[in-house]
């Protein structure tokens, strides 16, 4: 008796800062992989979402968001990052707002029309269009534009229409072995995933306050007694910014910790005990050998 014929592709998740691709991600995979919030740039490193269904195997590609106008090295190895995801894959998920094109969606554009990938045009969160009469003409705006791409309407945090956009891509995907294993859902560490969730919970606290120039390390990671103990450094560029995330009395520290380390139960299926610390480190986020140290590599 054969082997069943199975599929399998790479799928690169692009488009603009802040239009929604990580939380597309985490409904495509039914649970929280990819960290969100309303801060443009939260995404910063490529991270695959691995999706086993029946004789398929789609992997996900989230990207940071493709930008212009910002050149410090944090801001190059991101648009780096998200160049090198659209290589080589097999489909295109390119993700624009509900009714507006803008230099940035062009910017992106450029780039994902450039390699030989089908593209799918995911108009997202189109549950929030006032005058659903706008939608049609922009549809068909974007189809003279790009004619050999699929565009589909869809609101990724109801989940309106995921299932037709799983389903196109299921026709990309190529007769190929299964890459990773039936029950591996990402190629990212532990280590890494903790780290994220610390800094979605800085970036969600606080708000237009948010240093850019912030990033988390985890430092210790131990299991004992059936307790995960981590220890996580959060690296800003001047005391100030450091004032900001402790906050009064290390209240918001505090808070960051709790909301994180439930989080990390949850994902980990275990008991946690998280200590953060806050760290000056000037000029990280502008020095190439800093950035790689911290993980920020093209790899």
């Amino acid at each position: 008796m054969s082997d069943p014929v199975t599929y399998c592709g790479y799928i690169a998740i692009v488009g603009r800062p802040n239009v929604g691709k990580s939380t597309l991600l985490n409904h495509l995979m039914g649970f929280k992989l990819s960290i969100t919030s309303r801060k443009p740039q939260t995404t910063r490193h490529n991270l695959l979402g691995i999706l086993t269904e029946d004789e398929y195997q789609m992997i996900f590609v989230d990207t940071p968001g493709i930008h212009g106008g910002q050149n410090k090295a944090l801001n190059r190895y991101m648009n780096r990052a998200a160049g090198s995801a659209i290589r080589d894959v097999d489909a295109v998920v390119f993700v624009v707002d509900r009714d507006k094109w803008t230099e940035a969606d062009e910017l992106v554009a450029q780039r994902v029309f450039q390699q030989d990938a089908p593209v799918i045009i995911a108009i997202n969160k189109t549950d929030r269009v006032e005058i659903k009469d706008t939608l049609l003409p922009y549809i068909k705006a974007l189809s003279e534009r790009f004619p050999d791409a699929e565009i589909l309407p869809l609101a990724a945090l109801h989940g309106h229409n995921l299932d037709q956009l799983k389903d196109s891509l299921k026709k990309k995907m190529p007769e190929a072995d299964f890459f990773y294993s039936e029950d591996q859902i990402t190629d990212r560490s532990r280590r890494f995933i903790a780290a994220e969730l610390v800094r979605e919970k800085i970036t969600r606290q606080l708000g237009a306050e948010l240093p850019y120039e912030m990033t988390v390390e985890i430092e210790e990671w131990r299991e004992e007694n059936g307790i995960l103990h981590i220890s996580a450094l959060i690296l800003v560029e001047r005391d100030g910014q450091k004032r900001i995330i402790i906050g009064e009395g290390g209240q918001r520290l505090k808070k960051i910790g709790q909301q994180a380390r439930l989080d990390m139960e949850n994902f980990f299926d275990t008991k946690v005990m998280l200590r953060l610390w806050v760290k000056v480190k000037a000029g990280w986020s502008d020095d190439e050998r800093a950035l790689k140290s911290l993980g920020y590599n093209d790899q």
